[in-house]
């Protein structure tokens, strides 16, 4: 009875062990996944099954476990090299216009006729506070009330304050440059906004006339 016993035990850790061995591999198991994906969606507009597509930074940061410390200097590293800095030199534009695009979250979606910035809001209501008066806004992020009075920027064109307005227009534009999980849009690397469009938002977080500001 021991022995039968014994022969049983034998054929069933082997039948484990064999089943395991056949278990598809965490990339193998990816693959399926994004291949699943891809046959549930479909073009539609301007939205494309492109937007499957991921780069390094959102796989990493999709994964089950934090990408290691020498990936996500990668990332950062990556994200940082496609920054453009503004054509002429000028950061800043028109706060009242940075307050439009900061509240409209129009664009990107299957029924829009474009997907050309200028069709695009920046929807900055929905993961910021963006001023004192604002009623209902996201907290996936910070606060961006007196961003740039608590940052010490006292006028648009001051030099000391070159650091903070680089940092900033380098977020907006690549936010992964700064922290390689981050989840916020990258406006400019993505074509988002264009250039006179961030430089209104940049205006708007800037600007000591504007209302963020006050």
């Amino acid at each position: 009875m021991n022995k039968k016993i014994t022969l049983l035990a034998v054929a069933a850790v082997t039948l484990v062990v064999a089943g395991c061995a056949s278990l598809p591999s965490p990339a193998e198991l990816d693959a399926q996944a994004l291949a699943m994906l891809k046959t549930s969606f479909r073009d539609e507009g301007i939205a494309t099954n492109k937007r499957l597509d991921q780069d390094l930074g959102q796989r990493a940061c999709s994964s089950e476990q934090p990408p290691a410390e020498s990936v996500v200097k990668q990332i950062e590293a990556e994200a940082l090299a496609t920054v453009k800095l503004p054509a002429n030199g000028q950061y800043l534009g028109d706060w009242r216009e940075g307050e439009k695009l900061a509240q409209n979250g129009r664009g990107m979606t299957w029924t829009d006729k474009s997907a050309a910035p200028s069709a695009n809001g920046g929807s900055c209501y929905n993961c910021h506070q963006i001023g004192k008066q604002e009623l209902s806004f996201g907290n996936i992020g910070p606060s961006l009330y007196n961003y740039g009075k608590i940052r010490g920027v006292k006028e648009p064109g001051d030099p000391a304050s070159a650091a903070i307005v680089q940092y900033t227009w380098g977020k907006l534009w690549n936010s992964k440059a700064y922290s390689a999980c981050s989840n916020m849009p990258r406006f400019g690397h993505a074509g988002l906004l264009d250039e006179t469009q961030l430089r209104h938002v940049m205006a708007l977080l800037l600007d000591p006339r504007s209302p963020v500001n006050q």
